[in-house]
């Protein structure tokens, strides 16, 4: 008796054990795909399964810096603003500012990168687009240019990998110029980002902002650090958004600038434009340099609860390093 108790109670330990790997490996594999690029003039359209999910665009006559547009999380649903604005469909305010994803800033040594009154120059590939088993990714040199004048350059690296709670975009970007400049003090300094209008707060359609440390919506969020930031709400019939997570070894915490019509920023530099002081100016010395990194998650899943952003936090921490 006590030999089949002991088989039973065996069996029944096997039985757990398989269903607590086939749960694992079920939540692992929730986000599949196949990774590719696709490059046409002045862009790169990153596909999965031969699905655009984002389009790097490096010169547009409109708006003078890269940017990423059409931002789309699993399942095909499109977590940014259609650019331009559709008539009816999308509110059309900073069309030319507000494409989709974006790195820039409204004052470097005094020149305005965000709204489209200096230039960031595509000067060309340092890693030519390539896709490997479990990413894909390019490396583009910049130049920013005011006037007449170089005022810097940057190399920025873009990876995408597809990961347990959506697509991970990798981003990181190192500043550096042959004479001293510096990021300025303002709301409109680092990544930003404008989202779709079925999420968006105000619409009041259940879209919501949120931090690491649990606080909702601009009045709460706006120009708090924190870990983290997403902006995510019902989109069709699922819950889909765009979580932005600074890299901790950038140069400080980030700032949210965060409003409820649907935009968010990451924001390094930001000290008086968050009511904490005096204006604060950072320079960069010739011979060195300036590196931000951010990892961008474009999720989907069931509803809110389904999504564990926690854990993807913990994953990019893991994986920021590799790009």
């Amino acid at each position: 008796m006590q030999l089949n108790a002991f088989i039973i109670s065996l069996r029944k330990a096997l039985i757990a054990l398989i269903l607590c790997t086939f749960l694992t490996v079920s939540s692992v594999l929730a986000v599949e795909g196949k990774l590719s690029l696709r490059a046409v003039p002045e862009k790169i359209i990153i596909q999965v399964d031969g699905l655009a999910v984002a389009t790097y665009v490096y010169d547009d006559a409109q708006i003078l810096r890269p940017y990423f547009t059409g931002l789309k999380a699993p399942g095909g649903l499109q977590v940014t603003r259609h650019h331009p604005p559709r008539p009816g469909m999308d509110s059309d305010d900073h069309a030319t500012m507000h494409p989709g994803l974006w790195l820039a800033f409204g004052d470097i040594s005094g020149k305005d990168f965000w709204r489209n009154k200096a230039r960031v120059k595509h000067m060309g590939f340092v890693v030519n687009p390539y896709v490997r088993a479990d990413r894909a990714g390019f490396t583009v040199r910049n130049q920013y240019v005011g006037g007449d004048k170089a005022i810097c350059e940057e190399v920025c690296s873009i990876t995408i990998m597809i990961r347990p709670q959506g697509y991970l975009l990798l981003w990181r970007s190192t500043f550096s110029g042959d004479q001293s400049f510096s990021f300025g003090d303002q709301e409109e300094m680092g990544l930003g980002a404008r989202l779709a209008t079925p999420i968006v707060v105000k619409n009041k359609k259940g879209g919501r902002i949120l931090d690491n440390q649990g606080r909702v919506n601009e009045k709460r969020i706006w120009g708090k650090d924190s870990l983290w930031c997403d902006y995510a709400g019902p989109i069709g019939d699922g819950f889909a958004g765009i979580t932005v997570m600074p890299d901790p070894d950038n140069l400080r915490p980030c700032r949210w600038h965060v409003r409820d019509y649907g935009f968010m920023c990451a924001n390094p530099f930001g000290h008086k434009a968050f009511k904490l002081g005096d204006k604060a100016r950072t320079t960069v010395e010739p011979g060195k340099s300036l590196s931000l990194g951010f990892g961008i998650l474009l999720h989907s899943a069931a509803e809110a609860t389904s999504v564990d952003l926690h854990a993807a936090y913990r994953d990019y921490l893991r994986l920021k390093d590799e790009s």
